[in-house]
């Protein structure tokens, strides 16, 4: 899910570049595993800053890992590629590697799946409603979940996941057009149908249909499904000094982060008149960003997906 890289010919800059770069140290050497390998331009960063670092990525995108691979292959053995999903590393990492000198995920959709109409993530083609980060799954596609789903569990993904303070309207154009027998099919059709519901919008604000997109794309794929749990089990899998690093772009991906690696820095969160703590805070690492580090004005400018972009880090004990 790397997010923000062009076509091979004239790649864009990956988000956060050089903020990435420096809080995973690679000048140390070891193993990195870049959990979301995108287009890999982060990684081609780790394997250039030093020639003793390795590189594992993983991505559940075939085409992203096919592109990354050939990208990546003037660094030979130092760079393996690996389908799958970040959260299931355990089971995915070579046999022999033990641990880590860095973990990188970047949450955010890569522009090969962006900009690929057929994959169904963007409102600005019309396409089929797909939105599965591997396409060839047999996984459940936003088209078939919006069939499906009852009108309040759409209202209640729209809400919690996309922050769309009107999902109940939308929610309810959406089966009311279910049931005239015009299911929501296209991104075309959702696009059009939630930009009718939410009726005329401020000339600078994002699209209508933002939220939604947003929403169902983050249901399709589970992407905040064993997030928590997998943040505690990559930094296990960290070396002493070891870094991790996660860049969001949803407040609720950046909510869970920053929970998690207070709690991994011995921050209680139970409530003051608890005679005991229950959230089993633990100091195991030093976090090395106190507010999340947010790209520049220019950076912007280059590359507006990159707008949201929040990255916090850590360095275990």
């Amino acid at each position: 899910m790397a997010a923000s890289m062009g076509g091979m010919g004239a790649p864009h800059r990956p988000v956060l570049l050089t903020e990435t770069t420096e809080m995973l140290s690679p000048v140390r050497g070891g193993l990195f595993v870049d959990g979301t390998l995108g287009m890999g331009g982060h990684s081609e960063a780790i394997l250039e800053r030093t020639p003793d670092s390795r590189v594992v990525g993983i991505d559940k995108d075939p085409e992203a890992l096919e592109t990354a691979s050939k990208r990546l292959s003037r660094f030979g053995s130092r760079f393996q590629a690996i389908q799958g999903d970040f959260k299931d590393f355990r089971q995915l990492i070579p046999d022999g590697e033990s641990s880590a000198s860095g973990f990188l995920v970047d949450l955010g959709v890569s522009s090969l799946q962006f900009d690929s109409p057929e994959r169904g993530f963007s409102f600005r083609f019309d396409a089929p409603l797909d939105m599965r980060m591997n396409a060839s799954s047999t996984g459940e596609t936003a088209a078939e979940l919006l069939e499906r789903l009852p009108e309040e569990e759409i209202a209640r993904i729209l809400y919690e996941l996309g922050e769309e303070r009107k999902s109940r309207r939308i929610a309810r154009w959406i089966v009311e057009k279910r049931e005239k027998g015009e299911p929501v099919k296209t991104t075309g059709d959702l696009s059009s149908l939630v930009s009718r519901a939410l009726g005329r919008q401020r000339r600078d604000a994002i699209h209508p249909a933002t939220r939604t997109f947003q929403a169902l794309r983050i249901a399709v794929n589970d992407e905040l499904g064993g997030f928590d749990r997998f943040i505690r089990d990559a930094v296990d899998f960290l070396d002493r000094d070891g870094r991790f690093v996660a860049i969001s772009f949803h407040s609720l991906e950046d909510r869970i982060v920053k929970q998690e690696l207070r709690r991994l820095s011995g921050i209680c969160s139970c409530p003051s008149r608890a005679p005991l703590c229950s959230c089993g805070a633990t100091k195991l690492i030093e976090i090395l960003t106190r507010r999340p580090v947010t790209p520049t004005d220019d950076e912007i400018e280059l590359n507006p997906r990159a707008r949201s972009a929040k990255l916090r880090a850590c360095k275990k004990l």
